[in-house]
C-alpha cells in the first residue's frame, strides 16, 4: 500500500526528522542510502516504480559534498525488450565511467 503524505503532513514529518539531529548511516555500502534512510524514516516502502514516494511527492536526497546527478525522470526508449540504449546506445555514444577500473570494471561505460 502506497503511504500517501499531503504538502503539510510531509512538511511536518520533514521537521521532526529534521529535529532529531544526526541519524547514523546504518546502510553502509549503498549509494542510494541516504535517500533509503529518509524513506525508512519516513515509514515509505522502497521501490523502483516510476512514481512519486509518496502519491504526489517525490524525495530526492544528496550527501552535501556529492557531484552525482540528480535524476527526476528515468526512461528507456521503446520497445524496451530491444535494449537500445545498452546494445546500441551505449557502446557508440557513452563514455568511459569516472569508476571504471576501481568500482567497476574497466569497460564500464556511462550514457546521459
Amino acid at each position: 500500500m502506497l503511504q500517501v503524505f499531503t504538502k503539510d503532513e510531509l512538511i511536518t514529518k520533514l521537521r521532526e526528522i529534521k529535529n532529531r539531529g544526526w541519524i547514523k548511516n546504518y546502510r553502509i555500502g549503498n549509494d542510494g542510502s541516504v535517500g533509503n534512510i529518509l524513506e525508512d524514516l519516513l515509514d515509505l516502502k522502497e521501490n523502483n516504480l516510476a512514481i512519486a514516494n509518496s502519491g504526489e511527492w517525490e524525495l530526492k536526497t544528496k550527501r552535501k559534498k556529492s557531484s552525482a546527478l540528480s535524476t527526476l525522470l528515468h526512461n528507456e526508449p521503446s520497445p524496451r525488450q530491444a535494449k537500445i540504449v545498452p546494445s546500441l546506445l551505449l557502446p557508440y555514444y557513452g563514455w568511459r565511467h569516472k569508476d571504471a577500473g576501481d568500482r567497476y570494471p574497466d569497460s564500464e561505460l556511462s550514457f546521459r
